[in-house]
């Protein structure tokens, strides 16, 4: 066998060489793509209020609706007073605008069954559907005109509460109207997920003065009748209906109205208020969310209706006590709670004097709440500097995943070492 000659010796080492750089350059890079990547960027510090950057052209009027995608924290979706959708696939960390209409966005909401399917309601004109995580929208059909203000879900149907009772689709994009077509019907919640299925919605009170009234459904909204549960309030701002507890087949509700919170353990035939007493300030509750299946976890949230009363309350007991998340602005305005069981928060809150328009990411490790993070020493009456903005330097030191750039730089020196070393060796 032939012994090579030196030109191809050295050819050889020139090709190993080039190799083991390839090697290595690939291995950094691949090492950068990991800290860069949005997954470790969303990271968020355990129970620490987050500052996150603004929507794009955002007007100087409070924001009611986000959502947050059930299969997934990263996926964000919020609607604002103009018409607008806009769509974060990073936990906040960037906004791009994927709907620009003309009427208020009062309401989104992700089906929690069917990947993909995203509502959102407005003040005048409807509803939009996306079934592709809120990238692109449409106009939902048999809602033409109507102010949409929530949706709800059961296993093969959504329910809608208008300004002209409640609507009914299977699918999310062909509606009909099912009843009350002559009430406000401004919140609503599905009890009973199987069919026939049982729903609870709630509106204004009639005429002022009177008794809160709420409507139930038993046979999937077919028809209605009035339940009359005596509870404070002239308006039903929110319903929500939780998990099943581990016995029994009935669904707690909460019932958020302009002067407090109740929950009921009976379908809403008498509820039990949870605001007044020590518990929870008397005030409008307008957020509520339960957490993954516990029946007896939610947050609560309110914008204390310009009175200085609002903020976010956690419960792990079923209401028999509330701790305060301490946010940085105390009038909530919007709330999504990712399906997780150290959930992310994504809030936007909202100062009446000063139309200070701000959006928040939480993440809730059960900690003592932190306030935003700052880079330097803030004047009074500065805000913290918010995910994404400042120099590259300051946001790196005080970001949340400045140990995975450390590790990530600490891998790229072994790996220089290591040929460095290696070619010392060579040409010795």
């Amino acid at each position: 066998m032939a012994r090579a000659g030196p030109t191809s010796v050295i050819i050889g080492r020139l090709v190993s060489l080039f190799g083991q750089r390839l090697l290595a350059t690939a291995v950094a890079l691949w090492v950068v793509a990991i800290v860069g990547s949005p997954a470790v960027a969303a990271a968020l510090p355990d129970s620490t209020w987050v500052a996150l950057p603004s929507l794009p052209n955002q007007a100087r009027s409070a924001l009611f609706a986000l959502a947050v995608d059930p299969f997934g924290n990263q996926l964000v979706i919020a609607g604002d007073a103009q018409g607008s959708l806009y769509r974060s696939t990073n936990g906040g960390a960037a906004w791009s605008s994927v709907h620009a209409g003309k009427a208020s966005i009062t309401t989104l909401a992700f089906s929690p069954s069917t990947q993909g399917m995203v509502l959102a309601g407005t003040r005048g004109s409807g509803a939009l559907i996306s079934r592709d995580n809120g990238a692109t929208w449409s106009a939902a059909r048999g809602l033409d005109g109507r102010t949409v203000r929530a949706f709800v879900f059961a296993l093969t149907l959504v329910a809608a509460g208008t300004d002209h009772g409640v609507y009914m689709s299977p699918d999310g994009l062909a509606w009909t109207q099912s009843g009350l077509a002559n009430r406000n019907i401004s919140a609503i919640a599905v009890e009973a997920i199987h069919a026939p299925v049982r729903l609870v919605a709630g509106g204004d009170a009639p005429v002022s003065g009177s008794a809160l009234p709420l409507y139930e459904s038993l046979d999937s909204g077919a028809t209605w009748k009035q339940i009359n549960p005596g509870i404070s309030g002239t308006i039903a701002v929110r319903l929500v209906a939780g998990p099943l507890p581990p016995t029994g087949n009935v669904r707690p509700l909460l019932l958020g109205t302009n002067t407090g919170l109740f929950v009921s353990q009976d379908n809403g035939a008498s509820f039990t208020p949870l605001s007044g007493g020590g518990l929870l300030p008397t005030t409008d509750y307008t957020q509520a969310a339960f957490l993954t299946e516990h029946h007896d976890r939610f947050y609560v949230a309110s914008d204390g209706g310009g009175s200085g009363a609002g903020g976010i309350w956690r419960t792990n007991n079923g209401g028999q006590s509330f701790a305060s998340l301490q946010p940085p602005d105390a009038s909530i305005t919007a709330l999504a709670v990712s399906n997780d069981e150290k959930p992310i928060l994504y809030v936007a809150s909202f100062r009446p004097s000063s139309h200070l328009i701000s959006l928040w990411a939480y993440h809730d490790t059960g900690g003592t709440p932190q306030g935003p993070p700052v880079t330097a020493p803030a004047a009074s009456g500065a805000r913290a500097t918010p995910l994404g903005a400042g120099s590259l330097v300051d946001q790196l030191l005080a970001s949340p995943q400045l140990p995975y750039i450390g590790l990530g730089l600490g891998a790229l020196a072994v790996l220089f070492t290591a040929i460095a070393a290696h070619l010392r060796g060579r040409y010795r």
